[in-house]
């Protein structure tokens, strides 16, 4: 059973704003050209919409005032006014377009980049590393978590105008009358205090709805990767029901953040109102006792009606920064990971024959179990030889295989490749030289051939005769288009056997000097299965082969025979030699050969007609 670790739930932190200006400030870095174009374009926005105030001001002072006491209207005050308008609204245009352009750019600029980030790093990291995190986790963390982070990177350039535009609209205000901006700028303190107690709410539940958005995704993922033993096993209804609990603990979570919102927001948005109404109010009682111009007062009441959306930005920022110091915490959850292989940088030479491997007293423990599964290990594979390994359950089979190939790193031990320890290696020398063919295959939702080739440069002659060895130019051949026909996603569209046979193919198309086959036939019919070993015999002149064998006809084809036993090797030698001499590989190899031909049997008296001929 694999041991998952998954990532924990992040605790509220009372740092959480200043951990968030760091996150922001880190984004800024990473992208300075399109941030600071997006922050340009909101100065001039701000510049522009404060502009607006000053400019209807002086309209209302020099042109509207005059025209209403003088009771007429000329051509030249309207196309002032048009004019002045104008241009205030064009400048206001060109800042909202590099404002909204460049922040998008920066955010998913930012976004792509930890992606790839990510990506690479689960590339880095070890087998055993993903064994320990559930998928589903890790689909959250490239894409949920980082686009949360970097969400903040929308509504900040906005936040940034309006501060620039808070400084310009109060030294306005100041100037014109120092009480009535006292008034009115009593506003901003009172916003800043509604948004800090927004945010000491809003910070743990959006935390927990972050981390439940994870866990939603990973029992989806869980069911739809088990779609085939759910039906089978009949476990809809339980696997529904453990859906259902984990979508309304991420309902009621989001229930729990609307609710906050929509109690802080209308307080935070009445705040500039009611703002507004204080500078009416002072205004036109000034006005009344002739101590302030009208203009003046039109001035500031429309600042502020202006100024009230606005300053909304800084509330959507403060709201997001404990999103994105939850997603970025995740995210560097993964990017710190302990783990990953250091590499050599020697080389193997190219088309120099066969490789050979060695296993010398390796140990290895998997992950969060105290019992080695593999216990002082000697295996010798010569090159050019088959070595086949046999064994119960859970003799440690595939672990030899994945440390021989170094997917798996040996705790203590020496694993050589071509009588190079594998560690001394250059990335990538490995499977350069090497390829697994494992029991569980995976096929792109691609055609015959990108599966085959995996995308790299091929002619078709050395794809068929990858299929031919690997007894699957057959069925391949009669699909509608043949290596163009696509298989779809996991390979559905074709059978176990068939999946099994285009993996080998895949391998095989790689002309490995080694070859590892970890029963990669064991959903193939045993006489295509004979077929298939012989063309890998006919084929192997310049590979090694080791397979982890089950059944008899695989076992025949091997020069040597190794077999295990919890971990250890008990015995090796020929099939005939261990028949002799090794009890515990006798039993197995005879349980072996009668399970297969039980299992003829059965297939024998499923044919149409073969009853009734045994019967005659």
């Amino acid at each position: 059973m694999t041991v998952t670790t998954p990532v924990p739930r992040p605790k509220p932190s009372r740092a959480v704003l200043r951990r968030g200006l760091k996150v922001i400030w880190g984004g800024i870095r990473t992208e300075p050209r399109p941030f600071a174009w997006a922050v340009l374009g909101s100065v001039l926005w701000a510049a522009a919409t404060v502009g607006t105030a000053g400019a209807i001001g002086w309209l209302t002072d020099n042109v509207i005032e005059p025209a209403v006491l003088e009771r007429t209207v000329t051509a030249t005050g309207l196309w002032l006014i048009f004019g002045v308008l104008v241009l205030v609204l064009l400048v206001n245009v060109i800042g909202v377009i590099l404002r909204r352009v460049y922040a998008t750019i920066a955010g998913f600029n930012l976004q792509a980049r930890y992606r790839r980030d990510v990506t690479r790093q689960y590339l880095r990291l070890p087998l055993s590393w993903h064994h320990a995190h559930p998928s589903g986790q890790l689909l959250s963390n490239a894409h949920a978590d980082i686009e949360a982070t970097w969400q903040v990177f929308n509504p900040l350039p906005m936040a940034i105008g309006v501060i620039f535009m808070l400084v310009i609209a109060g030294t306005m205000m100041v100037l014109v009358d120092p009480f009535l901006a006292f008034i009115g700028l009593l506003v901003f303190p009172g916003l800043f205090v509604a948004n800090l107690v927004f945010q000491r709410f809003m910070s743990p539940r959006i935390t927990l709805a972050q981390q439940l958005r994870a866990e939603v995704a990973q029992v989806a993922h869980e069911s739809f990767e088990a779609g085939l033993v759910v039906k089978a096993m009949g476990r809809e209804d339980e696997e529904t029901e453990r859906f259902r609990v984990a979508t309304h603990d991420l309902r009621d979570s989001l229930i729990r953040v609307g609710r906050t919102r929509g109690t802080f927001e209308p307080v935070i948005e009445m705040i500039p109102t009611l703002g507004t109404l204080a500078v009416l109010g002072t205004g036109t009682w000034q006005v009344a006792r002739g101590e302030l111009g009208a203009a003046d007062v039109v001035q500031m009441a429309y600042l502020f009606s202006v100024l009230a959306f606005p300053v909304r930005a800084l509330g959507w920022v403060l709201a997001e920064i404990p999103r994105s110091v939850v997603g970025y915490d995740r995210v560097q959850h993964v990017l710190r990971s302990e783990g990953g292989m250091a590499y050599g940088t020697t080389t193997l030479a190219e088309g120099t024959g066969p490789a050979s491997s060695t296993l010398e007293q390796v140990v290895y423990t998997h992950p969060g179990e105290e019992t080695p599964a593999i216990h002082a290990v000697d295996l010798d594979v010569p090159a050019g030889a088959t070595v086949a390994l046999v064994g119960p359950t859970g003799s440690g089979k595939s672990t030899l295989t994945n440390i021989a190939l170094r997917l798996v790193d040996a705790d203590s031990g020496t694993v050589l490749l071509d009588g190079v320890r594998v560690q001394e290696l250059a990335q990538g020398q490995i499977p350069a030289h090497a390829t697994l063919v494992a029991q569980q295959t995976f096929m792109f939702d691609d055609s015959v051939r990108g599966n085959v080739t995996l995308g790299a440069d091929s002619d078709d002659e050395s794809v068929w005769r990858a299929l031919r060895i690997a007894q699957a130019d057959g069925f391949v051949g009669e699909l509608p288009d043949g290596l163009d026909s696509v298989i779809g996603e996991r390979g559905g569209t074709l059978s176990g056997g068939q999946r099994q046979r285009i993996a080998l193919a895949r391998a095989v198309w790689r002309q490995p000097r080694l070859l590892v086959l970890d029963d990669a036939t064991s959903a193939v019919d045993p006489s295509v299965e004979q077929a298939i070993l012989a063309g890998l015999r006919s084929a192997s002149e310049g590979m090694t082969v080791l397979v982890v064998a089950y059944r008899m006809a695989t076992i025949m084809l091997a020069d040597e025979v190794v077999y295990l036993e919890r971990g250890t090797v008990v015995d090796r030698g020929s099939h005939e030699e261990l028949v002799a001499r090794c009890r515990g590989y006798a039993d197995l190899v005879h349980a072996y050969a009668r399970e297969a031909a039980e299992r003829a049997a059965v297939e024998r008296s499923e044919e149409p007609g073969r009853v009734g001929e045994e019967g005659a």
